[in-house]
């Protein structure tokens, strides 16, 4: 019987990059995120395990090899613009591979004692109830206050806004 793996969280997302140099170029180089440090795949010794800090403390790694080479007729790294996602802002190009990335960065953070993940599985209920197309502001809003509501206590029989004036 094959059980179901637990993920407990990721420590890092592995890609299969182009040679050593260029790969560097375009995480460090065109991406800003550092490199951080270089061991050898262990499962393949003709190639290297590069990792890079995205700044959140994961990280994203990157198999090279040298007889991979770069597509010199990829889509253009050029900066593109950002893409407003409703809860996220996005951004998407090709890698030098020509593999499509997008980078994506929240709009929201998370109420203390609750993941990203919590946020956007409530919002998703509110949307789907509501019957909206995609999650948008309000239903990240409604989102944290459900949490929050719901993970403090409080004393008020009644939580809803209130106009004080």
């Amino acid at each position: 019987m094959t059980r179901k793996l637990q993920s407990q969280g990721v420590h890092h997302i592995t890609l299969v990059g182009a040679d050593r140099e260029t790969s560097i170029d375009f995480w460090e180089g065109v991406l800003g995120m550092p490199f951080v440090f270089e061991q050898p795949n262990l499962d393949n010794p003709s190639e290297s395990h590069l990792y890079f800090d995205p700044g959140d403390g994961r990280l994203i790694t990157v198999f090279t090899n040298e007889d991979r080479l770069p597509d010199q007729t990829r889509t253009s790294t050029d900066q593109s613009r950002v893409k407003d996602r409703g809860f996220m802002d996005s951004i998407y190009f090709e890698d030098p591979l020509g593999l499509l990335i997008e980078l994506a960065s929240y709009r929201f953070e998370p109420p203390h004692g609750h993941t990203h993940a919590d946020v956007l599985l409530e919002a998703h209920i509110i949307r789907s109830e509501r019957g909206d197309y995609n999650i948008a502001e309000e239903h990240l809003a409604d989102a944290i206050e459900a949490l929050v509501e719901r993970s403090r206590t409080s004393l008020s029989n009644d939580r809803s806004a209130k106009n004080p004036y």
